[in-house]
């Protein structure tokens, strides 16, 4: 059993002792905490309301009773959005004025697990020290709820997605006549969760009618592994295939990240999702991009093509929303699918990247694969070293930094080191003793003898402070 305690939220597996897992015990101790923490932060003489949602996974019903009677314990309201999406929660905390957001999803993990994400009043995750503050707040128990005259009321939402759809439709890049007009087939897998009921209506809503559902049945039953990698999509690559599709379209369960499939059965990449809608951004608003460290290049190369500044933020969507608020960002998010269109909302969206992504290929007028052939290639090999717990993982990190001190380097997260249009990225895990080891460049086997070259460099440093010691 396993329950990580984050600053951004409670994620664990289901069953198991208290305090191992995401145990009853453990929702309501952390929903109690976030409802106290709400309800100190936006004092009010009415009560405060709260927006919940949940992905389809099994152990959802579970979970969101659990919740929503422990906040309406502590007299808060509950709109209630039932089966939804990430990015339509997040929409609808500003839409209802609340003052915060639950989302239960455990995003793209099997379907043991399942989490709350905590969401602030402006629809975004909380800050790291709110999110500290939540975590002492569990941490102390005290909890006081209240009397039965002040408890809290569930009002139902049944068409948060519609909204959010609408609100996508009118965003003004989004060009519903081209996508008609392309008459395209789409192939979509939502790995039987909330995506199955969102992208076939978002599909619709865009004029696309021949829509090829796999896997849309909410049922929670995830039919294979529910990130969006390669390795997992094998499936409706050979259905594009079969039945002549023009695209194929994946999100994880709360439909946050986006990957795509060419009509060749080819992976679009998901680093190219944001580096597609971004190119099409920047063709009609001129501006900056964020995406974090870990990210492709090739949306710097598409960014500076187009007039702008680009800016790499720490990996995490709170941090890449911090920078893109700083930096005035007409776009950005992180290289696993997530699309944050800040006129919409500081939120990775699915939905919105696949509204824009096809008014995008429509107007591009070829096919997928010749729209993905625009962008440049690079590849990414992902690593990590293991090492013992007596280990100083910091003064390594500060060694590496020092041995290629003459390169640019970048340590608002780890070591990030470049070499011309190559880069590695050393991040030490917060739970383990692990240094993990991004490695990019424009050859595969360039990129992972890249990764070698660090690992060598680290336990060469090791080895010398084991023979100083």
């Amino acid at each position: 059993m396993t329950l990580i305690k984050s600053i951004s939220g409670i994620r664990g597996t289901i069953g198991g002792a208290a305090g191992e897992g995401l145990s009853p015990f453990d929702i309501v101790k952390f929903s109690a905490a976030y409802g106290v923490w709400l309800n100190a932060t936006y004092p009010s003489e009415t009560p405060n309301k709260v927006v919940l949602g949940r992905d389809a996974r099994i152990s959802g019903p579970m979970v969101h009773h659990l919740v929503t009677g422990t906040l309406m314990g502590l007299g808060i309201d509950i709109i209630d959005t039932g089966l939804s999406t990430t990015p339509t929660v997040e929409m609808a905390v500003t839409a209802h004025k609340a003052q915060g957001g639950i989302i239960l999803t455990a995003s793209h993990n099997p379907k043991q697990w399942n989490a709350l994400k905590l969401l602030n009043h402006k629809g975004e995750f909380v800050s790291a020290a709110d999110g500290e503050e939540i975590l002492r707040i569990a941490e102390s128990g005290k909890i006081e709820f209240k009397d039965v005259n002040k408890l809290g009321k569930v009002t139902p939402d049944p068409n948060s997605i519609q909204k959010h759809i609408d609100a996508i439709l009118a965003m003004p890049l989004v060009d519903k006549a081209a996508i008609s007009k392309r008459k395209f087939k789409i192939a979509v897998d939502a790995v039987n969760s909330s995506g199955g009921i969102a992208v076939p209506m978002l599909l619709k809503a865009l004029g696309v009618d021949d829509i090829i559902e796999i896997y849309c049945e909410p049922t929670g039953h995830f039919p294979h592994n529910p990130e969006p990698l390669p390795e997992h999509l094998t499936e409706i690559s050979k259905e594009v295939i079969r039945k002549k599709a023009d695209l194929g379209i994946v999100v994880d369960p709360d439909v946050d990240r986006l990957a795509l499939v060419c009509e060749d059965g080819d992976m679009f990449g998901e680093e190219y999702t944001l580096v597609a809608v971004a190119d099409y951004i920047l063709q009609h608003t001129k501006g900056n991009t964020v995406s974090n460290l870990s990210s492709t290049r090739a949306l710097r190369d598409v960014t500076e093509a187009a007039g702008g500044k680009y800016y790499a933020s720490a990996v995490g969507e709170v941090n890449v929303v911090e920078m893109m608020k700083s930096r005035n960002a007409v776009i950005g998010g992180e290289g696993n699918g997530g699309v944050i269109v800040p006129d919409l909302h500081y939120g990775r969206d699915a939905l919105a990247g696949i509204a824009l992504f096809l008014s995008h290929l429509a107007r591009f007028g070829k096919s997928t694969s010749m729209l993905r052939a625009k962008y440049p290639d690079y590849y990414i090999s992902k690593n990590k070293i293991e090492l013992t717990p007596d280990i100083d993982v910091d003064k390594i990190l500060l060694s590496i930094k020092d041995k290629y001190k003459k390169q640019p380097v970048n340590d608002i997260d780890g070591v990030k080191i470049e070499f011309d249009k190559e880069w590695v990225h050393l991040r030490k895990s917060n739970t383990e003793p692990i240094i993990r080891i991004y490695a990019e460049s424009q050859s595969q086997t360039t990129a992972e003898n890249l990764a070698v070259k660090i690992i060598q460099d680290i336990k060469d440093i090791i080895t010398q402070s084991m023979a100083r010691a």
